[in-house]
């Protein structure tokens, strides 16, 4: 019988190759450019699943590999070798795996020569890689992130996250209504921060409650910082930095009068897409945060930031960046948390969040913040809500969260965020 997975194979390897080539290219990108729309969707799917697996497992795949290889081949190869070790190690079936892969390389136009490299090579991993995977270490982050992250949290914890990475992340949703019932609905768990869990997820658009617009995506760190901002019926409620549109739902469906903004137009035509589907309604201005004006209640600015806290679910990061940006970014938070107050009404709040694991993009700024503003004080008290965790209020009285926080459950996306009171 034909293998039916080659076209997702292909453009698992063609992901590969964006994203670990010498200009390397973000996943999300790539697929916001239509780099898997030809496919059907369970091909798209797979595609998406296994580039994501091998990232994830990257380290043990070449670890594996350099024992039957006296040099490394292209790029091409190399991912190709790649992603059938993930899959003969995760349980892949040996005919299939290996038959798939020796194609993929035979078709190929400048590569074909090396079939039989690959033929052999996936032959040996097939009879001994399954056994090795398991006794080797979990990935490492790449030094230039790996470095900062151990000088921060030292060297068990960042060892903690790295398992966290390797295992990935769970489907969390936020319920537009009762958060116990969608659970029951989709065979989830219910978290002690009022966002469930689902685990082998599937087809999310098929999922019970999709169609109807009852709950949305939202990793359970993500859906804390509107909890913090606790916004009450009718206020005036600015959310900047805003797109993809979870934090927007969230301030929408409390009731408030939200004004959403995002200074990217396909980004905030995601956030207006979003906000259609479950019935929810807010202002959309399309602009530069710095540039926006009124006066509100209370603002959720979640600042661009290096992202490094979700790395479980985007493990192409720590590839597709170098952290030659990272100084920008901070210096853009800073901007943007002055702008932001400039905006608030007196003894209104602002909450400050980044899904960052370094303190530079979190309690750093907010120390910084306190020292620029004499009418700034930090509301530790806004922290106390079900299912957050003393030990995670930090000595400024924001909440750090980090990857290896609720190993046990599925883990968390890192997160920082303080509440901070005017006047």
């Amino acid at each position: 019988m034909a293998d039916t997975g080659i076209q997702a194979r292909r453009s698992a390897v063609y992901l590969l190759d964006m994203i670990l080539d010498d200009e390397p290219r973000l996943m999300s990108e790539l697929l916001a450019s239509g780099a898997l729309d030809k496919l059907p969707p369970d091909d798209r799917a797979r595609a998406q699943r296994l580039a994501q697996d091998t990232l994830r497992g990257l380290e043990r795949a070449d670890r594996l590999l350099q024992k039957h290889l006296q040099k490394a081949p292209p790029l091409t190869v190399r991912n190709v070798l790649r992603v059938g070790t993930i899959e003969l190690c995760q349980g892949g079936a040996a005919h299939g795996v290996v038959n798939t892969m020796v194609n993929l390389v035979s078709q190929h136009r400048t590569l074909s020569h090396l079939k039989g490299l690959t033929n052999a090579v996936l032959r040996k991993i097939a009879a001994q890689g399954p056994e090795a995977w398991d006794a080797l270490r979990a990935p490492r982050l790449p030094k230039w992130l790996r470095g900062p992250l151990a000088e921060a949290w030292g060297s068990d914890a960042i060892a903690a996250m790295e398992q966290a990475h390797f295992a990935g992340a769970p489907l969390d949703l936020t319920a537009k209504g009762d958060a116990a019932a969608l659970a029951e609905a989709v065979g989830g768990t219910l978290l002690p921060t009022g966002s469930v869990r689902v685990t082998d997820a599937g087809q999310v658009s098929t999922m019970p409650g999709f169609a109807e617009g009852d709950w949305w995506v939202q990793d359970a760190a993500a859906a804390i910082p509107v909890r913090v901002l606790a916004p009450q019926a009718g206020e005036a409620v600015l959310d900047l930095c805003a797109a993809p549109g979870g934090k927007t739902m969230q301030l929408a469906a409390a009731g408030a009068t939200v004004t959403a903004v995002d200074q990217s137009h396909p980004r905030m035509q995601r956030v207006k897409e979003n906000l259609a589907r479950v019935g929810l309604k807010a202002k959309t201005l399309t602009k530069d945060a710095r540039a926006v004006q009124g006066e509100f209640d209370a603002i959720l600015l979640d600042a661009p930031c290096s992202a490094t806290g979700t790395i479980r679910r985007h493990p192409d990061l720590p590839y597709a960046k170098d952290g030659s940006e990272f100084g920008d970014l901070i210096e853009l938070q800073s901007e943007l948390i002055d702008h932001a107050w400039s905006l608030l009404k007196p003894g209104g709040r602002l909450v400050f969040c980044t899904c960052s694991l370094l303190p530079d993009e979190g309690e750093v700024q907010v120390d910084e913040a306190l020292e620029r503003h004499d009418d700034m004080r930090v509301d530790s008290a806004a922290l106390d809500l079900p299912g957050v965790e003393a030990a995670w209020i930090t000595e400024e009285g924001g909440l750090r969260l980090r990857p290896d926080f609720w190993a046990d459950k599925g883990g968390m996306d890192g997160f920082y965020i303080a509440c901070l009171r005017k006047g």
